[in-house]
């Protein structure tokens, strides 16, 4: 039986890494094999972790020494976005509770989009394979003319697609990107406290509601007045 909810959100837009899925063990993993391939430290999964989440090109930043030539760089980036290719495959699940949560909400009317910092192929790749049974409106990564998160450009042009204002759209990530994303596209900010991101920045963005697993959505949605 399809699942009622009564709430003035009628849409939700998730980020996809360490929101929707846990992808860092493919992201680490294309990651080190450029570094090493060029000879460059390498690095834990833990610390990798705390590169993630403003796309490829910092991704790569971070990785690399202080000092590092920024032209040699551009050129890491681009080997790397090739290794990841193959390699987001490796260990790329969904959180507990994810497949749930989202049927239920399409199934209580809920609109539901993806957008992430991500380059937009392996979004769509990634969603196509992980969440084959879930309709998205729309699912949105890095592409060009397009600013990154947390301008808020791609979050509206989503309400745009979605029919829905933005005051009515959740907004939810696990990063202190997506909370900024929300607060400057004036939605409503939903910090996920499982992903890759430290909670006490996360809270100190001040996000309209925090949840510490994606089921608790339909606890916001049920408890907000129609």
């Amino acid at each position: 039986m399809p699942v009622m909810l009564t709430s003035v959100i009628r849409a939700i837009i998730f980020d996809l890494d360490g929101t929707l899925v846990h992808s860092l063990s493919g992201i680490a993993k294309a990651l080190n094999t450029i570094l090493e391939h060029h000879q460059l430290p390498t690095h834990s999964q833990s610390t990798v972790r705390t590169f993630i989440g403003d796309g490829i090109v910092k991704l790569v930043e971070r990785a690399c020494p202080d000092g590092y030539d920024p032209g040699q760089m551009a050129e890491l980036t681009g080997e790397v976005s090739n290794e990841y290719a193959t390699a987001w495959r490796d260990g790329t699940v969904p959180y507990t509770g994810v497949n749930e949560t989202l049927t239920a909400l399409l199934q209580s009317g809920t609109k539901i989009a993806v957008l992430s910092n991500k380059p937009h192929a392996f979004c769509q790749q990634i969603t196509d394979l992980i969440f084959p049974d879930i309709t998205f409106t729309a699912v949105v990564g890095q592409h060009q003319g397009v600013p990154t998160k947390p301008d808020p450009t791609g979050a509206l042009d989503l309400a745009k697609l979605l029919h829905v204002s933005p005051e009515q759209i959740a907004f939810v990530g696990d990063s202190t990107v997506d909370i900024a994303t929300a607060h400057n596209a004036g939605m409503i900010s939903v910090a996920a406290t499982w992903g890759y991101h430290d909670l006490a920045d996360l809270i100190s963005e001040s996000p309209t509601h925090r949840i510490d697993g994606i089921i608790e959505l339909l606890d916001i949605l049920n408890n907000q007045a129609p």
